[in-house]
């Protein structure tokens, strides 16, 4: 048995769907953020086919709160013993391929789908991203995407600059830094592995739940420092346009995206909006799932 992780945090009719053709295939856990409206009717459409709701985490961008929701559902998946593989996705992506198709591709595979590049020498928006875990943020009380948050941002980058801050001497952490994409594909045993050694490490929770956009650091640093590393594969299988279109980066998808969804080696796609990607999911629905 396979699960998909869904993280949600908007266009619940989406979500819905998704979730309604997730399930013809696979265990399907879902966090929404608390923040999200979910009417009673949408709430129990969900329940009734099937998914695991949960709503406990305000999710917040740049964060520890992104991460904290993947736990729980990891956390929760992995009570269910039959379950071998997890799948974790947005509530804004969609499956490209047959679930038939995807499900067997994970059978018997312990392989890890996980992208995981060395942060050293990594540079974001000017930034080194080594500084986003080796400093202290806390983007959980306040709001990144504000003119304030960014000017906070600034600020905080130069004071601990300034200090010569350092959370892994601080901490004892002496982990190789690795980040990535936080949609992923693994096997049971290395979800057990990283959630168990999370719980174990106080200073390694420490380091990643004081860091930003640690959703993209903590699984990826603690499978790559682990004997994991030699099953860890780096195709994720997933279409992502790293464009902005419709006032989204990366983009939003619309049926101008079928021929190249159609000819790569996908599974999912994000971001479908119903208001742009309704005739990409026709598409998909007419052509890739039959």
């Amino acid at each position: 048995m396979q699960a998909v992780l869904v993280i949600a945090h908007k266009n619940i009719e989406h979500v819905i769907e998704l979730s309604q053709l997730l399930r013809k295939q696979f265990e399907v856990y879902i966090h929404i953020d608390k923040k999200c409206n979910v009417s009673g009717l949408q709430m129990n459409e969900l329940f009734n086919i099937g998914a695991h709701v949960y709503q406990s985490v305000d999710v917040r961008w740049g964060g520890w709160s992104i991460a904290e929701a993947a736990r729980i559902l990891f956390r929760e998946a992995l009570k269910n013993k039959e379950i071998t593989y997890m799948h974790v996705i947005s509530g804004e992506d969609y499956p490209v391929k047959p679930l038939k198709t995807i499900y067997e591709f994970y059978e018997n595979n312990d392989q890890i789908y996980i992208q995981c590049e060395p942060a050293e020498g990594s540079v974001k928006s000017g930034e080194s991203q080594v500084l986003w875990q080796k400093y202290y943020f806390d983007y959980d009380k306040i709001n990144r995407r504000t003119t304030f948050g960014k000017i906070y941002h600034r600020y905080t980058l130069l004071k601990q600059t300034l200090l010569h801050v350092d959370k892994f001497k601080e901490l004892g952490v002496n982990l190789k830094l690795y980040q990535g994409a936080n949609w992923m594909d693994i096997p049971r045993d290395a979800v057990s592995y990283f959630m168990d050694y999370f719980d174990e490490h106080e200073n390694v929770r420490k380091l990643f739940m004081t860091g930003y956009c640690s959703d993209e650091f903590w699984i990826q640093t603690i499978l790559k420092n682990s004997e994991f590393e030699s099953r860890i594969d780096g195709d994720i299988h997933r279409y992502i346009k790293w464009e902005k279109q419709y006032d989204n980066y990366p983009a939003v998808l619309d049926e101008r995206e079928f021929p190249k969804i159609k000819a790569g080696n996908y599974q999912f796609a994000r971001k479908f909006n119903p208001q742009y990607s309704a005739a990409l999911k026709r598409m998909i629905d007419d052509e890739l799932h039959l």
